[in-house]
């Protein structure tokens, strides 16, 4: 099955939200995730679907975030997600080409460290790992065992520890990681 990856249209914006709606219920959007997300446009080059014969059947978005410490200091991440695939594609790695083609455009667009909140079994394989509890504070309730990153850069998230805000400049003033 080869399923073409290309950056969002806005034409593809009602399909993206039934496809969500449909792979996470329509109260998705009460989940603490969807709060960084609240007046911040996603980074439109990371906005990604999957099409097959022209059907959109998967997508995914990844957001600015700014993770602040006690002391005011501040690293730039990127938040996956959501991402999404046709319930009756599920397993045929339309997800995993979706998340590859994402990660390898956000390194290339010199971003260091991406975080989600999501199954360790599934992301693992793309090489998230767990965030020590604590390291990572929400605007919300989270299961910490599902808080998980990934660095684009080696050691991005070393001294990384605060809470996850949105990025107040929104996709167009993102800055890379301040390391």
């Amino acid at each position: 099955m080869d399923a073409v990856i290309e950056e969002q249209k806005a034409g593809d914006l009602e399909a993206i939200e039934a496809l969500l709606d449909l792979a996470f219920g329509r109260d998705r959007h009460q989940k603490t995730a969807y709060r960084l997300r609240d007046n911040v446009g996603p980074v439109d080059e990371l906005s990604l679907v999957a099409r097959l014969d022209g059907e959109l059947v998967g997508t995914i978005r990844f957001w600015p975030v700014v993770i602040v410490d006690g002391d005011g200091r501040q690293w730039d991440a990127l938040l996956l997600g959501p991402i999404a695939v046709d319930p009756a594609l599920k397993g045929v790695g339309i997800g995993k080409r979706l998340m590859q083609e994402g990660l390898a455009r956000a390194q290339a667009m010199g971003h260091g460290l991406v975080i989600l909140v999501g199954d360790l079994d599934y992301y693992g394989k793309m090489g998230f790992v767990r965030v020590p509890g604590g390291r990572l504070i929400f605007p919300g309730w989270v299961d910490e065992a599902r808080v998980l990153y990934r660095e684009l850069t080696p050691g991005a998230f070393e001294r990384v520890a605060g809470q996850v805000q949105p990025a107040g400049a929104g996709a167009g003033g993102l800055q890379k990681n301040r390391l």
